[in-house]
């Protein structure tokens, strides 16, 4: 475990590590699995940053399931922006099945409150929510996410998928940026 590491012009410091990561990743496999082992979800994975979290959450699974992948993006740099784009689309039809959304970090929750009403839109029977990291003092929407790995505060943070334009998602730990 590095204590410390820069990324671009910015430096950052150890926040959760990696035995932590996986500990929490266990405790919500097992809410997941509670819930829906008999309801052959869909994960719909949201790239890039929860690509990590999202294989080693579904590899826990021991019941059948999908999965498939959606790009969406509302990041420039360390800012968010209030505009989400999607990039790369949804081919399953989603009519009657139980859709897992697995994201990385929840933080103004515009992303999804721009995500949710198009999947039920879809005539998705149930749209669950699966975050590893929520931000509740940045959190500026009102819906409920279903599953909740950690709250963290509203620090910009790399490492374990999340990245900096670009770098630092290949750490398994979690940094957390220095002021």
């Amino acid at each position: 475990m590095t204590k410390k590491i820069k990324v671009h012009d910015k430096e950052f410091e150890i926040f959760i590590p990696s035995r932590k990561i996986q500990k929490t990743i266990d405790k919500m496999a097992g809410d997941i699995k509670r819930d829906l082992k008999d309801k052959h979800p869909l994960f719909l994975v949201v790239l890039n940053g929860a690509y990590i979290f999202a294989a080693d959450l579904i590899r826990r699974m021991d019941f059948d399931c999908e999965v498939s992948f959606v790009k969406l993006s509302s990041y420039v740099g360390t800012q968010t922006t209030s505009t989400v784009r999607e990039l790369i689309g949804l081919d399953e039809v989603l009519t009657g099945r139980t859709v897992v959304i697995v994201e990385d970090i929840i933080d103004t929750g515009i992303t999804m409150a721009n995500t949710i009403p198009k999947l039920k839109k879809l005539l998705a029977a149930e749209v669950k929510l699966a975050a590893l990291l929520f931000k509740p003092d940045a959190f500026q929407m009102d819906y409920k996410i279903d599953y909740v790995g950690m709250e963290i505060p509203n620090d910009f943070i790399v490492g374990y998928g999340l990245d900096y334009d670009g770098l630092a998602r290949n750490y398994p730990d979690i940094y957390k940026i220095v002021e």
